[in-house]
Formats: structure tokens, C-alpha cells, sequence
């Protein structure tokens, strides 16, 4: 499953990358000191909005991370999963609580809201955590055992911070003045440069989406807790910049993890329909082609055409020369099915040695044709050992109004080309319809 997950590298696994966080946090400090002498603020409707835009969008990433864990059994999606829900009830419960605060009471004094503590630092300690447990055993092999431990683990953490937050002294936690006068915010900023910096060189293995948006997330949240550190006045203009930069992150971590999960689910609904061996159709995806061209054959009144093959004696070339030159020869007749099929034909492999292609709008010259096209194909074939192909086929609506009547119907003559070649191997000709 982790190949589904590839993407071409970008130049964010690069130097480029790891440079990105240090410039990020030396943009937001200026920025930040040139906001801190603005008279902007944010009142107490506006930041209740936003809070509850935030918890929303951080549940809203747990359910599609959560998605992606079952998908995938990777780790690490479960941890954010579950981080991801404290961190968005925690947004929610208190956007409730804060739009009923008067200007004052929130302007007050410069201790950080509790939801500020939980939401940013116990998402930094998570993401490192997370990694630490990828390393550890990156693939889940119980469900409920993995999503308890996460869930304590995050619950764990909230507790702790939760008592740090509120019997630190304040001379600790707030120091009007200076450079950065809610220090406290600087601890989750260490954190997420060092997950931002293990996540960019995470991106040289894993290029998916998912691990991307992670790793922009990081970078956003450090700049994100550097603003809040310079924060002087209670929702002021630089908290409202650490405010925005927090729903930028849970933004990006969410947009990204949605994209990457429809391109997953195509990779999984793709191999689904997929013989691993030839790359061909499999015996599923055929059936549901056949059945779809039938409907579509009885509205349009037009013929379409089923070609069979077989491979004759796979078994004496896998114990003469081997299962990987047995696997070959079935790889070369998928080809030969490849190179002589149209962008509307479906070839598939739907047995051991057994192959079909579905031939839209095919009367039984076109049919008969393609049919000794590709045996022809097969049996000149220079690759060693040589190889030859017993084929079929079958015409709709004349031998066959089901997909299962129109293979059976195909089978009779292969079979009967099949004994043919067992009393001369040499012999390769069409069969007839």
C-alpha cells in the first residue's frame, strides 16, 4: 500500500524546503514587529467566528485522516486523527464561551486562552510524536488497540498542558515589554521547526499530498506561534495574524489530505480492476465492461464482438524454464492483446492462462481479423521460447445475451483450436465463430 501513496518528488524536498521554515519565521518576526504598533484588534464576535471555523475545519481533517488510516494502516494519520479531535472540540467548546466575553474580557490580560495552549502545542508535540511512532512501526496491525493508545496519548498531553497552563507563574508565561511577550508561544514554534524540518526530508520517500500538506502545516503553525509570541495586547493586530495563520494551517493540512485521498482511492479503485501481473483488466473489471456493453449495444443496435485466448502449455514452461519465464510469457500475449487494442477495446486476463478482449462496434470481418492479428503476433514473437495462442470468439446478440453466454459461447471453438495445437503444438490458425 505505501507505493499507492508515491508522488513525484518537488523541490520542496530539496534544500529549498529546508530552508523554507527559517525564512517563514524570519518573515512572520518582522511582520509581527511592524503589526505590534498598529491599533487593529479583534473583537469578541469575530474571534468566537473564527474559533469555531477552526475546530470545524480540525474535525473535519480527524474524520479524513481517520479515512486515510483505514485506507492505509498507516500510523501516522491516526495520531493526527485523534490530535486533531481534542484540538477541534477544544476550538468549538470554547468559540461558544468567547462570544459571550465582552470586549474587555477578552482584551484583558495577555495569558494565552487555554484552546490556544491545547490547539498549537499539543499539535506540535504530536506531530514529532508521530513520526518518533512511524519509525517505531509504521503500519498498524491492531485497530482498536492503535486508536485507544492514540487517544490517551493525546488526552494525556492535553491534561499536562491544561495544569502547565494554569499554575506557571505568570512572570513565566507573560512579560510585557519585551521582545516576545507571551514566551510560552516559542516552545510549540521549536516544536514545529523541528517537525517542519523532519517532515521536509520525510518528503524525499513519502512525495504524497497527504505528507506535503503535513509539512506546509508545520511551517504555517511555526509562523503561526511566532506572531502569537509577540503578541502584546490582548487580540491584538499581531494575535489576529497568529489567529489567520492557524486557520491557514488547518486549511492547507485539510485541502491537501481530501486530495490525496481521491487520488488513493483511484490508485486502490484502479487496482481493484487491475491484474497485477499483466496490468491488464481482471476478471471483474471484464464482466462489468461486458454487461455495460450490452446496455449500450441495446440502445444503439450495434454489434460489438468478444475475443478469447488461451495460452497453450504455461504449465510446461513453468516447469521447464521457471515460474519467472512462465510469468514472462503471460506478460508478452497481454502485450500483443495491448499493441493490437483500441482506446475503446477492454483487454483482460480473467484466468491462469486465459485472456479476453471486448471489441465495440465490431461486425465478424473486424472480429475475425483482430482475432488473427494478435495470434500471429504472439506466435512471431522473438522472445524465447516461443509461444502460440488458442483463440475464440463470440458476436452479440447472435451467440449470447449475457456476459456469461457470450464467454461460453467464445470457449467452443477456442477449445476446439486447443486440441488442435495439442496434437501440433506448431499449429496456430483461426478458429472458427
Amino acid at each position: 500500500m505505501n507505493k499507492l501513496n508515491q508522488r513525484p518528488q518537488s523541490l520542496w524536498s530539496g534544500p529549498f524546503g529546508a530552508w523554507l521554515p527559517v525564512l517563514a519565521g524570519a518573515v512572520t518576526l518582522i511582520l509581527s514587529a511592524v503589526l505590534r504598533g498598529l491599533p487593529i484588534s479583534l473583537g469578541p464576535g469575530a474571534f468566537a467566528q473564527l474559533q469555531l471555523t477552526s475546530g470545524i475545519l480540525a474535525i473535519t481533517f480527524a474524520a479524513a485522516a481517520f479515512v486515510r488510516f483505514r485506507g492505509t494502516r498507516e500510523r501516522l494519520p491516526l495520531i493526527l486523527a485523534v490530535a486533531f479531535v481534542v484540538v477541534g472540540v477544544a476550538l468549538v467548546s470554547s468559540s461558544l464561551g468567547a462570544s459571550a466575553l465582552s470586549q474587555a474580557d477578552l482584551h484583558a490580560g495577555l495569558r494565552d486562552p487555554m484552546t490556544w495552549v491545547i490547539g498549537r502545542t499539543l499539535l506540535a508535540i504530536l506531530l514529532v510524536a508521530a513520526l518518533t511512532v512511524e519509525k517505531w512501526r509504521a503500519w498498524s496491525r491492531n485497530l482498536t488497540r492503535d486508536v485507544a493508545a492514540a487517544t490517551v496519548l493525546a488526552v494525556f498531553v492535553s491534561i499536562l498542558l491544561s495544569l502547565a497552563h494554569r499554575y506557571l507563574p505568570s512572570a513565566l508565561v507573560v512579560q510585557p515589554g519585551r521582545l516576545f511577550p507571551r514566551p510560552g508561544n516559542l516552545v510549540p514554534a521549536a516544536l514545529f521547526l523541528l517537525a517542519a524540518l523532519f517532515y521536509q526530508r520525510r518528503l524525499r520517500e513519502h512525495a504524497a499530498l497527504f505528507d506535503l500538506s503535513i509539512y506546509f502545516a508545520a511551517v504555517i503553525n511555526l509562523c503561526c506561534s511566532i506572531a502569537a509570541a509577540q503578541s502584546d495586547r490582548g487580540l491584538d493586530a499581531t494575535f489576529v495574524l497568529a489567529a489567520v495563520l492557524q486557520f491557514a494551517g488547518y486549511s492547507v493540512i485539510l485541502g491537501g489530505t481530501l486530495l490525496d485521498n481521491i487520488h488513493l482511492f483511484r490508485d486502490i479503485q484502479r487496482l481493484a480492476m487491475t491484474d497485477a501481473v499483466t496490468g491488464l483488466s481482471n476478471y471483474r473489471h471484464l464482466i462489468e465492461s461486458l454487461e455495460a456493453e450490452i446496455q449500450r449495444t441495446s440502445r444503439t443496435g450495434r454489434a460489438f464482438a468478444l475475443l478469447v485466448f488461451d495460452l497453450d502449455g504455461l504449465k510446461k514452461i513453468n516447469d521447464r524454464f521457471g515460474h519467472q519465464v512462465g510469468t514472462g510469457a503471460l506478460r508478452r500475449v497481454a502485450e500483443a492483446l495491448h499493441s493490437h487494442s483500441r482506446a475503446v477495446d477492454t483487454a483482460a486476463r480473467h484466468g491462469g492462462d486465459e485472456f479476453a478482449l471486448i471489441l465495440p462496434e465490431t461486425d465478424e470481418h473486424g472480429a475475425q481479423e483482430a482475432l488473427t492479428r494478435i495470434c500471429d503476433r504472439v506466435a512471431r514473437d522473438p522472445q524465447q521460447p516461443p509461444l502460440s495462442v488458442s483463440a475464440g470468439w463470440a458476436m452479440y446478440p447472435r451467440d449470447g445475451s449475457t456476459a456469461v453466454a457470450l464467454l461460453d459461447a467464445a470457449d467452443r471453438p477456442l477449445y476446439r483450436m486447443k486440441a488442435q495445437h495439442k496434437h501440433n503444438p506448431s499449429l496456430v490458425k483461426q478458429a472458427a465463430g
